[in-house]
C-alpha cells in the first residue's frame, strides 16, 4: 500500500497560521470594546437624565401632600365646613409585611380601645391594597412622635401632618354638607391619579361635598427628603405648599340651620325656610341625622349599626328626598286654582260633617259639621266638605295645572346630586300609570292633599313663597350678590289678597293654629296646617298607636304676612298631626327675628330632650357600645379653633356684643329694613287658646 503523504511544518507555515487566528481574535475583542464603548457612550449621554433620576429616588423620597379644602361657608362668612390642623396615621395594606402584628403594635402605641381595633381590623380586610386606610387621627404630639420614630418596624404606616375636614355643628349639616372620605377603587378608576391613593387623602362622597369636589379640592403640594437605604429620613430638601381649594359660599344661614336642627328635636322630619325677595334658601334642616366628622374620620360599626338601626332613618335627605301626602296644606293652592277658574269667593256650601260621593260618604275631619262655609272659612277651619263639593264642581283639570304652577312636581335647579319630586295625579297620568279612568273620588282625595299627591318639603316651602308674593319665586343656594327679578305668577285681580288673608286667619283668627302665633310685637305668621293620613282609619287613630302608623304633621307658612320675607314649611313624619309641626315653625321664626328669644324656648326643650342632638347621639352610642359588651365611651373629639362660629348661639352674641358687626360675616338677618328690627319682641309667652287639632284631615 503506497504511504500518505505528511504535510510538513515549517516555521514560515507556524507564523502564518498564529497571525491570522490573531487577527481573528483581535477582530472580536475590537468588536466586543467597541459595542462596550458604545453602550457606555449611550448610557452615559442619551440615558443619562434617566440613571440620574433613579440614583437620586434611591437617595431622595418624593410624596404628595394632599391639598387643604376649601371651605364652605354659610351667607355670613362663618365655616359650615372647614380645615382643622391634624397629626394622623394611615396604612398602606399592600406594603405591610404583617398586618396582624402591625394592628396590635399600633393599637399598644396609640392605646386604641378593642373596639378601635376590631374596627380597623375590617376595614383593612374591605380595603384595596392601593386605598389608604385611617388608623387614628387628631393625635397628639408624642403619640405621633411614638409611631415616628418606629416606622423602620412598621412597614406600610404612615404618619403624618395634616388637615382633617372638620364640621362645626356636626348633626345639623349632615344631610346638607356631605361629608369626605379616602377614594375608592371606582373612584381612581374614573381619575387616575397619583393623588387620589396619596395617605391622607379625601374626597367628597355625598351632599355639596361631593357636588362641588373640583372647586374644593386644591392642588396638591410635594416634599422631597433625603433617606437612607431602610428608608429613614436624613434630612428635607425642598418643599412645595399645597394651594387650598376655592371656597363656596351658601345662601343658608349658619345659625339658622343650628335652632331649626336642634329644634326638630326628638321628631324624625324637615324645616325649609326660603327668603321671598331673592329666592335664597335659609335653611334645610333634615332630622334625625349623622355626624358627618365620624364618616370622614371612617364609621366605626358601633355607630353605623346605630344609624342602620333607627327607624326614624338618619341617613336619609328628608328635605330632597322625603314624599308626604301634602294634606290640607294644599287648600290654598286649590282655592287659587278655584278663584282663576271664576268662583266667587264668597260662594258657600254647608258642612254637616260630610258629602256623599257616589256610594261613599267622605267625611269631614270635623263630624260635628261646619256649617255654612265660605272660601275663607275653607282654609282657616280647613273644611273639607268645601273642597269635596266644589273641587268636583270645577274638576281636577283645574286643580292640577295650578299645583304645578306652584311648584309641586317641579325639579329646582340646585346644586344637589338627587331630588324626588313626587306626584301631582290627574286623569292623563292616571291612565297612563295604573290604566283605569279617573273617578270622582280621586278628585276627591287630591283636593284635601290625600289619594296619589305627593311633595317634598322644598316644594311646599316654594308654593307658600309664591302665594304670599304672587310671584314665580326660584330656590337658591349659592350665594349670588345680585337680586332676581322674578316673573309674575300673573294671578288675577286681588286673588292673591284673598288666599294670604285665609292663611293669616289660620294663625291670628279662628283658624286651626292659633298656638302658632309669634311671641313678637309686630310680625304676624301666616300658614297652614295639614294632617297627612298614613293607614287606614281601622289600623291607627293617627294621632296615637305605634309611631309608624301616625299621620305625618305639616305646616307651610310666610311672614311677615303683610310684607311677605320668608316663606318654609315644616314636615314632621308620623307626628301625630298638624300639631307636632307648627310650634317648631313658630320658634324657628320667632328665633330668625329674635335669636335671643328663640334660644330661650329651644334651651327650655333641649333639658327635655336630654341635650343637643350631638351629646344625644354621644348618649345613645354608649349605650350601644355597653350592649354590644364594649363598655368604652366614645373618644371626646377636640374642636378645632375656628375664625367665627356658626352654631345657633352664634347669632345671640352677634347681637349682645357690642364689637360684632355686620363686617364681621354674622349679619343678623333680623336688622334687615324691609322687616322689624330686633329688640320689639313681646317677652309675654302667647297662650292664646284659639283651637287647633291634630286629628287627620284637621290641617
Amino acid at each position: 500500500m503506497p504511504r500518505e503523504k505528511k504535510q510538513q511544518i515549517n516555521a514560515a507555515g507556524l507564523r502564518y497560521s498564529f497571525q491570522r487566528r490573531s487577527f481573528l481574535l483581535g477582530a472580536v475583542q475590537g468588536g466586543v470594546g467597541l459595542l462596550l464603548a458604545a453602550r457606555m457612550g449611550y448610557l452615559a449621554v442619551a440615558e443619562n437624565e434617566r440613571y440620574r433620576m433613579l440614583a437620586e429616588s434611591n437617595r431622595v423620597n418624593l410624596t404628595l401632600i394632599p391639598p387643604r379644602r376649601g371651605w364652605i361657608l354659610d351667607r355670613g362668612g362663618a365655616p359650615l365646613a372647614s380645615n382643622r390642623a391634624d397629626f394622623r396615621v394611615d396604612i398602606i395594606p399592600e406594603r405591610m409585611d404583617d398586618p396582624k402584628a402591625t394592628v396590635e403594635k399600633l393599637g399598644t402605641l396609640l392605646s386604641l380601645s378593642p373596639v378601635d381595633i376590631q374596627d380597623l381590623k375590617d376595614k383593612l380586610t374591605d380595603s384595596r391594597g392601593f386605598q389608604p386606610v385611617e388608623v387614628a387621627s387628631g393625635l397628639d404630639y408624642d403619640q405621633f412622635a411614638a409611631i415616628s420614630v418606629r416606622l423602620p418596624d412598621l412597614p406600610g404606616v404612615v404618619p403624618q401632618r395634616g388637615f382633617s375636614r372638620f364640621y362645626p355643628t356636626g348633626p345639623s349639616v349632615g344631610h346638607l354638607i356631605g361629608y369626605v372620605g379616602a377614594a375608592s377603587a371606582e373612584d381612581y378608576e374614573r381619575e387616575h391619579i397619583p393623588l387620589l391613593v396619596t395617605p391622607g387623602f379625601k374626597i367628597g362622597k355625598d351632599g355639596l361635598e361631593k357636588q362641588f369636589e373640583q372647586t374644593l379640592r386644591g392642588e396638591p403640594g410635594a416634599r422631597r427628603v433625603e433617606v437612607t437605604a431602610r428608608g429613614e429620613i436624613v434630612r428635607d430638601l425642598e418643599t412645595r405648599e399645597d394651594v387650598q381649594g376655592n371656597a363656596v359660599q351658601l345662601t343658608i344661614d349658619g345659625p339658622l340651620q343650628d335652632y331649626a336642627a336642634r329644634r326638630i328635636g326628638l321628631e324624625s322630619g324637615s324645616v325649609v325656610v326660603l327668603d321671598c325677595l331673592t329666592g335664597d334658601i335659609l335653611c334645610m334642616a333634615s332630622m334625625p341625622s349623622f355626624d358627618p366628622n365620624s364618616f370622614s374620620d371612617g364609621i366605626g360599626r358601633i355607630e353605623w349599626k346605630m344609624l342602620a338601626d333607627d327607624d326614624h332613618v338618619p341617613l336619609r335627605n328628608k328635605v330632597l328626598k322625603g314624599l308626604y301626602p301634602p294634606g290640607s296644606t294644599v287648600k290654598p293652592m286649590v282655592s287659587m286654582a278655584f278663584l282663576e277658574a271664576g268662583l266667587d269667593p264668597e260662594e258657600t256650601v254647608h258642612c254637616s260633617g260630610g258629602l256623599r260621593v257616589g256610594n261613599r260618604v267622605f267625611h269631614c275631619w270635623n263630624r260635628r259639621g261646619h256649617g255654612t262655609v265660605n272660601m275663607a272659612k275653607g282654609i282657616y277651619q280647613s273644611c273639607d266638605v268645601y273642597f269635596y263639593h266644589f273641587a268636583q264642581r270645577l274638576g281636577m283639570d283645574v286643580i292640577a295645572p295650578m299645583a304645578r304652577r306652584l311648584g309641586m312636581q317641579e325639579e329646582f335647579p340646585l346644586p344637589v346630586a338627587s331630588q324626588f319630586f313626587g306626584t301631582v295625579p290627574d286623569p292623563q297620568w292616571l291612565k297612563r300609570k295604573h290604566g283605569r279612568e279617573w273617578q270622582a273620588y280621586d278628585t276627591v282625595n287630591a283636593t284635601i292633599g290625600q289619594g296619589y299627591m305627593l311633595a317634598n318639603p322644598l316644594q311646599l316651602a316654594v308654593m307658600a313663597a309664591r302665594l304670599a308674593t304672587g310671584n314665580q319665586i326660584m330656590p337658591r343656594m349659592i350665594l349670588d350678590s345680585s337680586k332676581p327679578q322674578f316673573q309674575s305668577m300673573n294671578f288675577h285681580g286681588n286673588h292673591t289678597e284673598v288666599i294670604r288673608n285665609a292663611m293669616y286667619d289660620v294663625v291670628n283668627g279662628p283658624g286651626t293654629a292659633g298656638r302658632a302665633r309669634l311671641p313678637i310685637d309686630g310680625v304676624e305668621l301666616a300658614g297652614k296646617t295639614g294632617t297627612a293620613q298614613v293607614v287606614s282609619l281601622s289600623v291607627s287613630g293617627g294621632s296615637s298607636g305605634p309611631w309608624k302608623f301616625r299621620d305625618h304633621g305639616l305646616f307651610n307658612f310666610f311672614a311677615p304676612y303683610d310684607n311677605p320675607r320668608y316663606a318654609g314649611a315644616v314636615v314632621i313624619e308620623h307626628g301625630g298631626g298638624s300639631g307636632a309641626a307648627y310650634p317648631i315653625a313658630r320658634d324657628v321664626l320667632t328665633f330668625l327675628f329674635d335669636p335671643v328669644l328663640g334660644l330661650e324656648k329651644l334651651y327650655e326643650l333641649e333639658e327635655q330632650w336630654g341635650g343637643t342632638p350631638a351629646e344625644r347621639m354621644a348618649k345613645k352610642y354608649a349605650a350601644y357600645a355597653e350592649e354590644y359588651g364594649i363598655d368604652i365611651p366614645r373618644p371626646p373629639r377636640n374642636p378645632a379653633v375656628i375664625t367665627r362660629e356658626v352654631d345657633a348661639e352664634a347669632r345671640a352674641a352677634a347681637l349682645e356684643s357690642p364689637s360684632v358687626g355686620a363686617n364681621d360675616g354674622v349679619r343678623p338677618v333680623e336688622n334687615d329694613a324691609e322687616i322689624p328690627p330686633a329688640g320689639t319682641a313681646a317677652r309675654e309667652r302667647s297662650n292664646t287658646a284659639a283651637g287647633s287639632t291634630t286629628r287627620r284631615g284637621s290641617q
